[in-house]
């Protein structure tokens, strides 16, 4: 007799009463507690709902963002009870062949594995062995694992398979999979797995076999195509298995589409079948089976030309609502109450006549997915540095480092090594997340003394406030060089960034004198006292707030920028559409001085500061000697400032508007492959 709903919620709240009580007393953490106890609590917030989603159906003609269909966080029963994270934390890398797939894969740690270019496993239908705290991710849509297995052994957790195409093991003349065994991903007696945007087509038996107790997994967004036995859950006498199965194609399979044995909770939503194979057999040809003793939910999906779409045995429960159906027969069975998906996680239904195109568009392979990695400080890596040390020599994808809110102190490199990287603080104001030491430049000069040093290509900083805090008065020193920042790759890109210290804050230069370094600073802010702008890069303060701080001087309180542009070319610094503030007494600063790097004559600096405020801190005659070279020989112009410290006289050489309109923004960036950020 089936328990009235009111009675089974009270019993599992009983249940998970006992169970939490029990947790408590053995001290246990949320990595080893029973999966039991965690599953029947709802979580106090929603993870990884797909962006812009709620918890209700949408309404019709509502576009879902294809950010959320691609999120890089599992949802669904993956996500609780401590939720899934695969490699995270752990070292990126790259594999291209079957030695290095089986390495980290099988290795101890966490690893996220970039699976790059199709992998011929040998011998023929071989097991490649994942265990725990594992990602494995196809880069794009070509990341392939053909004639062989992924095989998840007793015991693993924590793993994630994203993006692959997994193919081609099918011994031909064994459409029932009897002479091997020999399917797509198989685990038995695992917790913790997500299974996300994969293609499995034409194994030798079932394409995805999760078995014998495995718990909180989610399977979405994959196409199971060509084959007989799609997808298996079960091979347990024990109702244990919680399972999300949503947005996934079946298309031109027989069976198994899911087979649901004695699952505890079995959620499907949003789902499609078609085109089922016909081969004409009255029993085993089926889309959705809720076997033994499984509670199974379906929502919102779609059958067309399905037999016996959704079918549960005599002891199981199964509820379908909102689901259309095209030409399908047979068994519609609908028996119990089962279970309601939302006393355990939030999740968005999509319209079911929505369902085809949604799932054809968005299920298997994607490019976006492996090309873009997503580490987080200190959620993952405990530093900013530990998590540059995760991102793999040669970096050929976009790897973000999502910086939480806090204070890091620690000096941060970036090899040339790893480009391809983006830093972005997650906080609510750049104020809020800062990288900060402070090293002065006695300790291994420039390079030794900034917080942090970017040596690589491709690399930007967003919503972030980097700081050397050096205390020269502390010290008993005065005048002692302390870089916040120093970069010298090219096509560096700073966005909403805050650069604080006194002498030579922030230096942007190239790895030797004839190489071309580009820097773009936009709605960024700059603080110093001393040359704090200085190096031989290409440029570009954009709309920036530039604050000269006073030294106390009533005469000279220090300079702005000390360019050491190469003598051939024609972009040095530009400063537009910008603020120079300060708190410097009027005319006692300047705007800069030629810096010739070891006496070097062909570091012959280029500013240009135009279209912008000036304090009255500048002084009416801005640019000065030094090093014994002469301002006078350097490439220093004005064009179109204002303020009170604009004043024009026969020591500020002003541009024509003829040059001016050689000297934008796109002039300075573009180099020889147009790059161009600011657009």
């Amino acid at each position: 007799m089936t328990q009235p709903r009111s009675k089974r919620l009270r019993t599992r709240g009983w249940v998970l009463a006992c169970l939490t009580a029990l947790v408590a007393a053995l001290g246990l953490t949320p990595a080893n507690t029973p999966p039991v106890a965690a599953a029947t609590a709802r979580p106090a917030t929603v993870p990884a709902a797909p962006v812009g989603s709620t918890a209700t159906e949408a309404p019709k003609g509502e576009a879902t963002a294809a950010a959320g269909r691609l999120s890089p966080t599992p949802h669904g029963f993956a996500s609780l009870a401590g939720g899934t994270t695969g490699g995270a934390g752990g070292e990126v890398v790259t594999v291209t062949d079957q030695a290095s797939l089986a390495k980290y894969a099988a290795a101890d740690g966490r690893y996220i594995i970039r699976i790059k270019g199709t992998i011929d496993v040998e011998p023929f239908g071989s097991e490649i062995e994942v265990t725990s705290d594992k990602t494995l991710v196809g880069v794009g849509t070509l990341g392939e694992i053909v004639h062989g297995e992924l095989h998840l052994n007793p015991g693993t957790r924590n793993v994630i398979i994203r993006n692959l195409t997994i193919r081609d093991s099918y011994v031909e003349g064994d459409w029932d999979g009897k002479t091997q065994d020999f399917d797509g991903i198989q685990m038995d007696s695992v917790d913790h797995v997500w299974i996300d945007h994969n293609r499995l087509t034409h194994m030798g038996d079932g394409l995805l076999d999760i078995r014998k107790d495995s718990q909180y997994v989610t399977v979405s967004y994959n196409r199971f195509d060509h084959h007989n036995k799609a997808f298996g859950i079960g091979w347990t006498d024990n109702v244990t298995t919680q399972i999300t199965i949503d947005h996934n194609w079946f298309n031109g399979t027989k069976q198994r589409n899911p087979s649901a044995d004695n699952c505890a909770y079995a959620h499907l939503y949003n789902n499609y079948l078609s085109a089922q194979v016909d081969d004409g057999d009255p029993v085993w040809s089926y889309g959705n089976w809720a076997r033994g003793r499984t509670e199974m939910v379906i929502e919102n999906s779609y059958y067309a030309d399905v037999q016996h779409p959704y079918q549960a045995d005599e002891t199981a429960e199964l509820v379908q609502r909102g689901s259309i159906l095209k030409r399908t027969f047979g068994r519609h069975d609908a028996r119990g109450e089962a279970f309601d998906p939302r006393d355990f996680y939030d999740y968005r239904l999509d319209r079911a006549a929505a369902v085809p195109a949604l799932v054809k568009r968005f299920s298997g392979p994607q490019r976006a997915i492996g090309t873009q990695t997503v580490l987080n400080v200190p959620a993952d890596y405990p530093t900013v540095q530990a998590a540059v040390d995760a991102v793999p020599e040669g970096n050929d994808g976009e790897v973000t480092l999502r910086i939480a809110p806090g204070s890091y102190r620690e000096q941060v490199r970036i090899p040339a090594s790893k480009p391809h990287l983006a830093l972005r603080g997650t906080g609510d104001d750049r104020s809020h997340t800062r990288i900060v030491h402070d090293t002065p430049a006695e300790y291994g000069g420039s390079s030794g003394s900034a917080t942090v040093l970017i040596a690589a290509d491709d690399v930007t900083a967003d919503n972030l406030t980097f700081v050397n805090d050096f205390d020269e008065a502390a010290h008993d020193l005065d005048g002692e060089q302390a870089l916040a920042m120093k970069t010298t790759g090219d096509r560096i890109v700073f966005e909403n960034t805050a650069f604080e210290g006194n002498q030579d804050t922030l230096m942007t230069n190239s790895p030797d004198l004839r190489s071309l370094s580009r820097v773009y600073v936009h709605d960024s802010s700059v603080e110093g006292d001393v040359d704090f702008l200085y190096g031989r890069a290409t440029t570009v303060f954009d709309d920036c707030v530039i604050k000269a701080l006073s030294r106390g001087s009533s005469s000279n309180n220090g300079y702005i920028t000390a360019a050491s542009t190469w003598k051939e070319n024609p972009y040095g610094f530009l400063i537009t559409d910008s603020r120079i503030v300060s708190d410097a007494p009027a005319g006692t600063f300047h705007l800069g001085r030629p810096w010739h790097p070891g006496g070097e004559p062909d570091a012959i600096g280029q500013v240009l500061i135009r279209d912008t405020e000036l304090p009255a801190a500048i002084k009416d005659s801005p640019w000065t000697d030094m090093s014994g070279f002469p301002w006078q020989e350097a490439r220093f112009t004005e064009y179109r400032n204002y303020g009170p410290g604009a004043t024009v006289t026969a020591d500020r050489p002003q541009m024509s508007a003829d040059e001016a309109a050689r000297h934008t923004v796109t002039d300075y960036l573009a180099g020889p492959d147009g790059w161009a950020p600011h657009r």
